[in-house]
């Protein structure tokens, strides 16, 4: 989150009739006249026919994906691909280290995960918010919001290329075919395609809501919810057309909704609030009026479990996470922090053991054991830091944000 802008105030299956005994004396009439068997013949074809088209499999209950995408491995789990050490050949031989963005320092911290350490400061534009991996998981790109240019990190050297024009740049998604950057362009009430290469403009979206930040896709891709936190609001993004075809304002005075997940099964999404203290659950395909489900003070963040049963919610305002488990469809477990703390925006670790959180406004950084949510350090950075990216993942293609991946 950053200021607001200064000018922000089944159709049933009929019945099949009964056969009726003529029908059997009729055929066998015919059977007799016919003589040379010609009639059983096509009788048997007809059954055998009949037989085929009982047989023959039902249309899919789920749409086609989005052409261009990659096939959903599990449609009962959209994060399948996201195993525990399941790394594409495109990353699996970068170093691991967590990448973390200070806003106000203009920086980058570095750190070694093994060490708890900061190995390496990088300078990059003015205030930048979140480290998103590219679609194609080759490039790291740091989004300087007011500094309003792109930079990016080659997660292979840790080095930082030369940095690109990109205007308002909150944060950064893909589309799930790779066909498209989206920055989302939170002061200019703008969604922006681009390429997801150069970053050249194709497509400019104009929204009517304020503070567009953070989203996530359908299970079929085909459209994506994005959070407003300023005037408190969801859209409903047509992917390939690019256009917003749903909108609603959440039934809640001050909402800020925050960062979006889909659920595993892909028929839920979950909005973290930090205003409304917890998780707003919403029907993407209907759009209907979410509900609310309180977690905590300042609820921000929402990271996935490497075995997809759980999700791990930071509540900046209490120092604390809170644990829905999926199976059971409810909250399991708090954690807090021994000496409080801000936790924000981060990812898990490659081997699903550690969640990284940034501490926003304590210049620090969390580690979390995800079995028992202790935790296992606590590692100065520079101020204002945000959404930090542990990298290399599990996954086949990033979608955005600090490491979305399916």
């Amino acid at each position: 989150m950053h200021p607001p802008h200064p000018t922000t105030p089944v159709r049933r299956r009929p019945r099949r009739p009964a056969r009726r005994p003529r029908v059997l004396l009729a055929a066998a009439a015919l059977a007799l006249i016919a003589g040379c068997g010609t009639e059983t013949g096509a009788s048997t074809t007809a059954e055998k026919t009949g037989a085929a088209a009982a047989r023959k499999p039902a249309k899919p209950a789920v749409p086609a994906g989005l052409p261009g995408m990659p096939p959903v491995l599990d449609p009962k789990d959209l994060y399948a691909a996201d195993r525990p050490n399941k790394l594409s050949p495109v990353v699996k031989n970068f170093p691991t280290k967590v990448y973390v963005p200070n806003t106000n320092s203009n920086t980058v911290s570095v750190i070694d995960p093994t060490t708890y350490r900061v190995v390496e400061t990088i300078p990059v534009g003015v205030q930048p918010q979140h480290v998103v991996p590219s679609w194609d998981l080759k490039t790291l790109w740091v989004n300087n919001n007011r500094g309003h240019t792109l930079t990016p990190i080659d997660p292979a050297t840790g080095k930082a290329g030369k940095e690109v024009e990109v205007h308002d740049p909150y944060n950064l998604y893909f589309t799930p075919d790779g066909k498209y950057a989206v920055v989302m362009a939170s002061m200019d009430r703008e969604l922006v395609f681009r390429d997801p290469h150069t970053m050249e403009r194709k497509k400019t979206t104009p929204v009517t809501c304020y503070g567009v930040n953070h989203a996530d896709f359908s299970a079929d891709g085909r459209y994506f919810i994005v959070s407003c936190e300023f005037s408190g609001e969801l859209l409903k993004v047509d992917t390939a057309r690019m256009e917003v075809v749903g909108q609603q304002k959440l039934p809640l005075d001050g909402a800020m909704p925050q960062d979006v997940k889909i659920s595993p099964d892909g028929k839920t999404f979950y909005i973290a609030d930090m205003m409304a203290h917890g998780i707003w659950v919403l029907d993407g395909e209907k759009f209907t009026k979410p509900t609310l489900l309180p977690t905590g003070e300042g609820a921000h963040g929402l990271y996935i479990s490497r075995d997809s049963k759980e999700m791990y919610i930071p509540n900046r305002g209490e120092g604390s996470v809170s644990v829905f488990d999926f199976p059971s469809n409810k909250l399991t477990k708090k954690w807090w922090l021994p000496d409080g703390g801000s936790p924000d925006m981060g990812g898990v670790s490659a081997d699903g053991k550690v969640l990284w959180l940034s501490g926003r406004y304590d210049s620090e950084v969390y580690a979390i054991d995800t079995a028992t949510g202790k935790q296992l350090a606590r590692i100065p950075v520079g101020d204002g830091p945000h959404g930090l990216a542990f990298y290399p993942q599990p996954g086949r293609y990033s979608l955005g944000h600090t490491g979305v991946f399916r």
